[in-house]
């Protein structure tokens, strides 16, 4: 059954490729052009699963368990991933996306963010770790901190995005030169023709909602992750030992098999060597995802997407920590970097600027 890992995961990665779908863009985006659109297909992929998450719930077909809030290794944890996902040029998927279309500093930042969880984890940097993370506070979900069903909260943030969604919708169109398509049919839609942020969101929703059953048929009670899966797949190829072979880790490799699938079809796949500076920064970043996403219990997807979904205290502080620690780094690695008009929102070189982050160019 833990081969269902493998499968969802060719399909997530597939879809992140073909959707171009960047949270470390959609996180960027909002400090250097002021532009919420990704952001906003990021909270549709968080609403979607939410509906989902509880609708099992309630049918009993999978039992998530919510622990007490590290609350001081969330904020650093959360912070330090934050501002390491822009150092490293993409977060947990986003890496290994791009390292599937054959980007070398994606494949230097993901060898040492799996490398650095894996230490956290269950190596030299365990203690620490634990350390960190047994200052705890005992709150764990916000509804129950309010007294309400947690239905209460799915509509709210449900009816939130759909406004955030059909605010840029209601946008005028732009139109944009485009050559005659040379593909048609399904070829045409999976290879070829750029997918909406929005319509990309709602398949990882539905993928995000499938990994729980999925996953729990495995013994393993949890949704979409990666670092921890990540870190089990160093110690995997390490040690040997079969414990650390499970859905998870058949769902990380299954990221890269789908990206590399995908950017071969379309042929986007390069190999392509990042300059010496861009290197460091890929292994730096990598390293510092590693430390963040295990003190923090996850990384944008682990946490702020699957534990904002179940309205998680951690994942909502995480989520916000995250966002600060893009903000942080934005300013020192890119909106200082630039001439005033390239992060003034609306200017042409804005518009380049927001072009370059979401595609990581």
């Amino acid at each position: 059954m833990i081969v269902t890992g493998l499968l969802l995961g060719a399909v997530l990665g597939f879809v992140l490729q073909r959707g171009r779908f960047c949270v470390t863009g959609a996180f960027r985006d909002v400090f250097v052009t002021r532009n919420t659109r990704w952001l906003t297909a990021f909270l549709i992929v968080v609403a979607v699963q939410s509906v989902g998450i509880f609708a099992l719930t309630a049918a009993g077909a999978i039992h998530p368990v919510n622990k007490d809030l590290p609350i001081l290794a969330v904020v650093v944890g959360g912070f330090v991933f934050g501002f390491a996902i822009v150092m490293a040029g993409g977060c947990a998927t986003g890496t290994y996306y791009r390292a599937g279309e054959g980007l070398v500093g994606s494949w230097l930042a993901l060898l040492t963010y799996a490398g650095s969880s894996a230490m956290m984890k269950t190596g030299l940097l365990k203690p620490f770790n634990d350390g960190v993370r047994s200052v705890t506070v005992p709150v764990r979900t916000i509804y129950e901190t309010l007294g309400v069903s947690p239905w209460v909260l799915v509509v709210v943030l449900v009816g939130a995005v759909a406004m955030a969604a059909h605010h840029h919708l209601s946008k005028p169109k732009r139109v944009v030169a485009t050559l005659p398509p040379r593909r048609s049919g399904l070829d045409h839609v999976l290879f070829e023709k750029s997918w909406h942020p929005f319509v990309t969101a709602l398949l990882i929703g539905a993928i995000a909602i499938a990994a729980w059953p999925l996953s729990t048929a495995t013994g393993r009670n949890d949704g979409l992750g990666i670092t921890t899966p990540s870190s089990n797949l160093v110690n995997l190829l390490v040690t040997g030992q079969p414990k650390y072979l499970d859905w998870g880790t058949l769902l990380v490799v299954g990221l890269l098999v789908g990206s590399f699938l995908a950017a071969k079809g379309s042929g986007e796949f390069r190999v392509r060597v990042p300059s010496a500076q861009i290197a460091v920064r890929s292994v730096v970043g990598g390293v510092l995802m590693g430390v963040g996403a295990s003190l923090a219990g996850g990384c944008t997807i682990g946490n702020a997407m699957v534990q904002t979904a179940q309205f998680t205290y951690q994942g909502w502080i995480a989520f916000a920590f995250m966002l600060l620690g893009t903000g942080a780094a934005a300013k020192v690695f890119i909106m200082g970097h630039r001439p005033a008009e390239q992060v003034r929102p609306g200017t042409p070189a804005a518009e380049k600027a927001q072009a370059s982050v979401t595609t990581g160019v």
